[in-house]
């Protein structure tokens, strides 16, 4: 390398008048180059510094070494000093000696001693040289190194070096972060600073870390790292955002952020005196600020860190087993498997541990494993909160195994009978025991129950890499929690399906257990099904046993299926018609069959037909309570079919008023009013019972059946059905008001629509119809359908106003009042 030197000085003015200028410098050197170079190595002693210094004096005043990055990328290594005042006392004198190092900013790697460490160099210049200033083929060589004052150093500043690493750090990756700034009485010391600075960072970042020793105006220095006397310290306060300014002498240290390890580390390794370790790491190929492998050498040398330290390098380690030969890995282990003065150890080391142990198990020897084990498993037995990732057996060698199972039995036994033991961790420590050889088999059905139970109530949380670790390794507790869970699905079905559908958890084809596999199997049994009964005949195929021999699983079935909730009436009916009643009476699915029924709505014909099989069935286990509602749905049936007996309304009314359910009720008394406005078969004491009744829901009911299509089309069509319904309609005068006002309601909304619309041969055959009836019927016809003087004054009048619908229900278009109150009165007692 060619290396270009400057010598810049004050002197006494030449001919330009200047005092300040270039004395020596190696030809070639560019004129940008000097004039960018004038600005950054020039020299102001202190504030409180002598006027005419001497000898001695001059010893003391600070010296400026610098790395500046110039314009064009290259870099320029310079040493400002002061050399003592003029002849006349008119400026001070010192003397600038700099070296240009061109090469440019990412043209690669850059090679050769780190330019700090041309401190105190005996190549550096105090005045300029008569023999001029020839290029030079490297960086001024480096200066003595004590190390003795070094270690002292390092030892006096230990408290500050943690967040001078971290800072440091944060200077190579965020091109905007703040300034360091160092404040020492002495330069020396901030030397030594940058020197521990470009010792923790990768060496390319050494060479261009930019730098001063010392300025008096920090405001204006480009530098990175910038050194400061005491008396230009306090001028930065308040400037946090633009500097961090360390001052020893007044012992405060900037506000540290986040906690840094691998700057904790740094300083560590440096007050342990083994820095060399730096170096070291760079032979791993790691990235430069990762804190897991500079952590691990620093363990594997025997230096206390603190656990987050641990934690990075074992989780380091982990993955780069390889990285470490044998006698630093056992090293490593050793100090991870050590307890740490204090015992902190964070849940988070313990973890990375577990993770290099599961890395090194079956691949390191034992005597490499073990100290990792031994703490892995105490710690998990005392603290009752099992890892997932366990040594395995292979780990301990036989004498280790022996006496940590010796050790641990007795807390190994209590923490799993503890109550407050977590149920998954239950499952760990069975897993412990069975790496240790302990026999715990009398404590394994308590712990399965346990377990059982809280997989039911959370399983997301519960069935996690743990348990399903318990489960691989340990059969016969997978077995036994099984068992467990399927008693318990007969009893939590919607739990133990939801077990399934949100964790991995799946069953074999060996593991015989019906309740469970009908719950694993449920979602996709029931989706693919064409309709539920189908879905339940194949959930009770799928459990593998006959219901026969096992009725709860019935129970089950119809769980998943209806979800609890009794199924549609013709649903209970096809169950009920393919298992028998034997069958639901042992599972104690009886109930939902005859709530089927009794609860069904009143357009649910289906529960009518079920009602009568129930109560055949089940009659004795059938509570109070439902017995009208299916009594009132077998009466509807019959009164379907024809097969009522006499007295049918009285023993609707009677039913009505035990309470029923809502649906049996409409549906018995929509029976009883079909009946009576049937053409044949109805007997006049029916009729007379449903006047007399004064029943305000049966007769709304009956109002309700003679608005239905079919009723107001044979009134149109048979003039015997007119005529009879006109009897009726018109008689009992001096019944309850609930008739009168039904009785009104039906002349005037149902009929007189209706007869209005016949045509004149329509009326003379209902008229003739009731004239075969004898007596007045077909006088009292003519009367009530004639409109009279007044009827057709209001009808005129409505038409004008708001015509009325022809066929709709409610007043017909003459009015209530146009039906004579008597009309068939005088025969109120006629039918």
């Amino acid at each position: 390398m060619n290396l270009a030197q400057l010598h810049y000085t004050s002197a006494p003015p030449g001919p330009d008048g200047s005092g300040f200028r270039f004395t020596a410098m190696t030809p070639g050197v560019p004129a940008a180059l000097l004039r960018e170079a004038e600005q950054l190595i020039g020299y102001e002693p202190p504030r409180d510094a002598p006027s005419r210094p001497g000898p001695d004096e001059l010893a003391t005043f600070p010296q400026a070494l610098s790395l500046s990055v110039l314009a064009d990328g290259s870099r320029l290594l310079a040493r400002s000093v002061y050399t003592g005042a003029d002849y006349s006392g008119r400026w001070g004198n010192f003397h600038a000696h700099a070296v240009h190092l061109p090469q440019q900013a990412g043209s690669g790697p850059a090679v050769g001693e780190l330019p700090i460490t041309s401190w105190g160099s005996k190549q550096w210049a105090a005045e300029t040289p008569a023999g001029g200033a020839p290029a030079l083929e490297a960086v001024p060589v480096p200066g003595p190194h004590d190390e003795a004052a070094m270690a002292g150093f390092v030892t006096e500043r230990g408290p500050w070096l943690a967040g001078f690493f971290a800072d440091v750090r944060r200077l190579g990756e965020d091109p905007a972060a703040p300034q360091i700034v160092l404040v020492e009485a002495d330069s020396e010391a901030v030397a030594r600073w940058i020197m521990l600075a470009c010792s923790v960072v990768p060496h390319e970042r050494g060479q261009w870390l930019t730098f001063s020793t010392y300025t008096r105006r920090p405001q204006l220095a480009r530098h990175q790292i910038i050194g400061v006397v005491p008396e230009d310290g306090p001028g930065l306060a308040g400037q946090e955002h633009r500097y961090r300014v360390y001052d020893v002498a007044r012992a405060t240290a900037p506000a540290s952020g986040a906690p840094n390890v691998w700057a904790d580390t740094s300083a560590r390794i440096w007050q342990a005196g083994r820095q060399k370790l730096f170096a070291a790491v760079r032979l791993l190929g790691a990235d430069p600020y990762d804190a897991g492998p500079l952590a691990a050498l620093a363990l594997a040398a025997d230096i206390p860190l603190a656990s987050p330290a641990r934690a990075a390098a074992a989780d380091w380690a982990a993955g780069h087993r390889d990285a470490l030969e044998g006698a630093r890995l056992h090293a490593l282990a050793l100090a991870l498997g050590a307890v740490p003065a204090g015992g902190d150890r964070d849940p988070a080391e313990a973890e990375a541990c577990g993770r290099l142990l599961v890395a090194l198990d079956g691949w390191a020897p034992p005597a490499v494993c073990e100290p990792l084990a031994e703490r892995a498993l105490a710690e998990a037995v005392r603290g009752a909160a099992v890892p997932a990732a366990l040594p395995s057996a292979g780990a301990l060698g036989g004498p280790a195994r022996a006496r940590l199972a010796a050790a641990l039995e007795p807390e190994l036994r209590a923490a799993l009978a503890a109550a407050e033991t977590a149920p998954a961790d239950r499952a760990g420590l069975l897993r412990i025991a069975s790496v240790l050889g302990t026999d715990t088999a009398d404590l394994v059905p308590g712990a399965a129950r346990q377990l059982a139970l809280a997989l039911l109530a959370d399983p997301e949380a519960v069935y996690g890499e743990g348990v399903r670790a318990a489960f691989a390794e340990l059969p016969a507790l997978r077995a036994l929690v099984l068992d467990q869970l399927d008693s318990l699905a007969a009893g939590q079905t919607a739990a133990a399906r939801d077990l399934f559908a949100r964790t991995g958890l799946r069953l074999t084809a060996a593991d015989a257990r019906p309740h469970l596999r009908m719950c694993a199997s449920a979602a996709g049994v029931v989706a693919a099904a064409a309709d539920r009964v189908g879905a339940l005949h194949a959930l009770l195929a799928e459990s593998g046993v006959s219901l026969y021999a096992e009725p709860l699983v019935l129970r089950t079935a119809m769980r998943l299926v209806w979800e609890g909730e009794p199924p549609a009436a013709g649903e209970a009916a096809m169950v009920l018609g393919a298992t028998g009643a034997q069958v639901h009476r042992e599972a104690g699915t009886w109930e939902l069959l005859v709530r089927a029924a009794a609860g069904a709505p009143a357009g649910d014909v289906a529960a009518a037909e079920l009602a009568p099989e129930v109560l055949s069935r089940f009659l004795e286990e059938i509570p109070a309570s439902l017995r009208p509602s299916l009594l009132m749905l077998e009466l509807a049936r019959d009164l379907r079919a024809g097969t009522a007996g006499p007295g049918w309304v009285r023993r609707a009314l009677d039913l009505g008023s035990a309470d029923p359910g809502p649906g049996a009720r409409a549906q018995a008394y929509a029976a009883v009013s079909a009946r009576l406005l049937s053409t044949e078969d109805r007997p006049e004491n029916e009729l007379r019972a449903l006047i007399e009744s004064d029943d305000v829901e049966l007769l709304a009911a009956y109002r309700l059946a003679a608005r239905e299509e079919e009723v107001t089309a044979r009134l149109r069509l048979v003039p015997a059905f007119a005529a009879d319904c006109f009897t009726t309609w018109s008689s009992q005068p001096q019944a309850g008001p609930v008739w009168q006002e039904s009785r009104t309601d039906l002349l005037e909304g149902v009929l007189r629509p209706v007869v209005r619309g016949l045509a004149p041969a329509e009326l003379s055959s209902v008229e003739d119809a009731l004239a075969r009836l004898g007596g007045r019927w077909a006088e009292d016809f003519r009367t009530w359908q004639r409109p009279t003087a007044m009827g057709r004054l209001r009808d005129r009048f409505k038409r004008r106003s708001a015509p009325s619908r022809p066929g709709a229900g409610g007043t017909s278009r003459t009015g209530a009042s146009d039906a004579p109150d008597d009309a068939g009165g005088n025969r109120g007692g006629e039918w």
